[in-house]
């Protein structure tokens, strides 16, 4: 489902490129899970993004269900990302000026079809312990609950890959608080964590 080959990330500097990933390469099937650990400033982030097609990768291939994402125009990638990719952030990303079902909803809207998915928007939020809060703004919620809010709205279209940047640090819930593994095989991939060592991909 996700092939990743000789993957590397640098970025110019006065004293010369300051290289963040080198020739980094797996794969992840359906229904798998990997972690991505290491000390800060080890690129951890930087490989999220690109697994995310927010940012290019210097050199290397992204394969994610048969497709080079990073070969489409700007125009077919959004919609690709949109389709394909699912993301849980520590920093939430919630509309401010929205309740928490449209939050939830926000995915859909590029495509015009938040109705065909309203009943899911309210079981995923049945199943992280928001329903009756689905009305609220997230100034109303608690830290935690915004993050629960991000983990419903990454799941909303049933993404082929979820991307995690510490999903349970704050919510206290677990991804298996939202049906355990993502429904049709999404691979949780890439919750952050900070430890000692050298980054390294670990999966599971």
């Amino acid at each position: 489902m996700l092939e990743i080959s000789r993957l590397s990330k640098d970025y110019p500097t006065p004293r010369g490129p300051l290289y963040l990933l080198e020739d980094i390469s797996f794969s992840l099937g359906r229904g798998d899970a990997a972690a991505i650990m290491g000390p800060s400033g080890s690129g951890k982030s930087t490989l999220l993004y690109i697994l995310g097609t927010l940012e290019p990768p210097t050199a290397g291939d992204v394969v994610l269900e048969g497709c080079h994402p990073f070969q489409l125009a700007e125009r077919d990638l959004a919609r690709f990302r949109n389709r394909h990719i699912g993301f849980i952030f520590q920093d939430h990303c919630l509309l401010p000026q929205c309740s928490v079902l449209e939050n939830v909803l926000a995915p859909t809207l590029i495509q015009k079809a938040a109705a065909n998915y309203r009943q899911r928007a309210l079981h995923l939020l049945d199943q992280v312990g928001l329903k009756d809060r689905m009305d609220h703004r997230p100034a109303e919620l608690s830290g935690g609950e915004k993050q629960r809010v991000s983990m419903a709205r990454a799941m909303i279209r049933n993404p082929s890959l979820l991307l995690c940047d510490e999903p349970t640090g704050k919510s206290g819930q677990p991804l298996g608080g939202i049906g355990g593994r993502p429904a049709g095989g999404a691979a949780p991939a890439a919750r952050l964590h900070s430890g000692g060592g050298h980054s390294q991909f670990d999966s599971g």
